[in-house]
């Protein structure tokens, strides 16, 4: 099973063609933390993250797990734990997953540059919520009809390939 993102706007899984968003400078193979692109590669799909107060009954078959106020993804290269869940500390830089906006109330991790991180190749991405199409800093974003469509739809086994 295989999602593609074939430019940066659409989204195909199956018979299934989704409007979606990529970074502000498009599909990299070259991808940098910071450059606003969204990798370009073949990746599995991991963890889903979602606000259950915003969210109910979230059906798929990747693992699931709530988002909690302390949740946290390092983003800062220089640290350890780049590229991984953390829980907020002032002292690491981090993008926050319990947001105000509704971007993160469903999220999927990719799996890119997470086994054992390369420092500035890029963390932190997803793919999550978009109400208004704009252009991401790195992720896919969906809109969270279609993101819950998509995760009814996919497996464990499922990869998603950005071209």
């Amino acid at each position: 099973m295989l999602i593609k993102v074939k430019n940066k706007d659409t989204l195909l899984f199956d018979d299934f063609i989704f409007r979606c968003v990529v970074g502000k400078k498009g599909i990299s193979a070259k991808k940098v933390e910071g450059d606003f692109c969204t990798p370009k590669g073949s990746f599995k799909l991991k963890t889903v993250f979602y606000r259950s107060d915003r969210v109910k009954n979230i059906k798929t078959k990747l693992d699931v797990k709530r988002i909690q106020p302390g949740m946290g993804w390092c983003n800062d290269p220089k640290n350890k734990k780049y590229n991984s869940l953390i829980n907020i500390n002032e002292n690491i830089k981090h993008e926050k997953l319990y947001r105000k906006d509704n971007k993160y109330d469903i999220l999927i991790v990719i799996d890119y540059n997470l086994r054992k991180p390369i420092p500035f190749k890029g963390s932190a991405i997803f793919i999550h919520l978009t109400k208004n199409f704009s252009e991401t800093a790195g992720c896919i974003a969906l809109s969270k009809k279609d993101l819950l469509i998509l995760l009814k739809l996919v497996n464990k086994k499922t990869k998603i390939k950005i071209f």
